[in-house]
């Protein structure tokens, strides 16, 4: 369902997403980086989907030890704004723009280094990685959820048609709401993932959502893309 894979050919664990071949990634207590792997969600059947059901990806090479987080991507756009927020758990996404309204739950790492998927059973869910940063809070926050699974469309069917200039709102734990606007929808094939453009530490609030895109590949029961929004925080208030 969502996010970059290597090549290696060992099947991966159902129910865990893979983000980047060698995602360094700020730990937000204790200031390191960590890997994450993401890998796709997983069915028992090959048929055709709306686009294709989400699969079990291949796995991800075992993740190296924490590491100092990497300096801002040049690539990176930096926020207009400079606005952002104390931490707190985001609880509810709206994209007016292609009609999502869905509840938040966080997402954690397994013991093999992978990121637990959100639940199979729920189509109208998102993750959010909770040892990062929080949406609104200072640095990059990841929120990733299924394009479809293998019960029909899900969540973030219609992610790749945001415009530049569509607003993300977040609703988070403290009442406060943080909308976001959207720089660039982007679509990267899995094997050239970049990591340093989509992961690298920032020193504005902004927001990476991910998903799925591009081509099924029915061979190795995978999408070959993922599509990726980047945005900033554009303005914040109470509930």
């Amino acid at each position: 369902m969502v996010a970059p894979q290597s090549s290696d050919p060992n099947p991966s664990q159902p129910g865990s997403f893979a983000i980047g071949r060698a995602l360094l990634w700020p730990a937000a207590a204790a200031g390191l980086g960590m890997i994450l792997i993401f890998n796709s969600f997983g069915t028992s059947d090959d048929s055709k989907p709306l686009a294709a059901p989400s699969v079990v990806a291949p796995a991800m090479p075992a993740p190296a030890p924490p590491a100092p987080p990497p300096a801002p991507s040049a690539d990176a756009s930096p926020s207009p704004t400079g606005l952002a927020m104390p931490r707190s758990a985001p609880k509810r996404i709206q994209i007016p723009s292609i009609a999502v309204d869905a509840p938040f739950t966080p997402l954690t790492l397994s013991a093999s280094g992978q990121l637990n998927a959100p639940p199979p059973n729920d189509k109208n869910l998102v993750g959010w990685y909770k040892n990062g940063a929080t949406p609104g809070e200072r640095g990059s926050s990841i929120v990733a959820g299924h394009v479809d699974t293998k019960t029909g469309p899900a969540v973030f069917l219609q992610l790749q048609f945001l415009k530049p200039g569509s607003t993300v709102v977040i609703t988070r734990a403290d009442d406060s709401v943080a909308t976001f606007k959207v720089d660039s929808v982007e679509k990267f094939s899995k094997a050239k993932f970049p990591n340093q453009k989509v992961y690298a530490n920032t020193s504005d609030a902004e927001l990476r959502v991910i998903t799925c895109g591009g081509d099924y590949d029915r061979k190795v029961k995978d999408y070959k893309d993922n599509v990726v929004v980047f945005a900033h925080l554009d303005s914040m208030k109470r509930a």
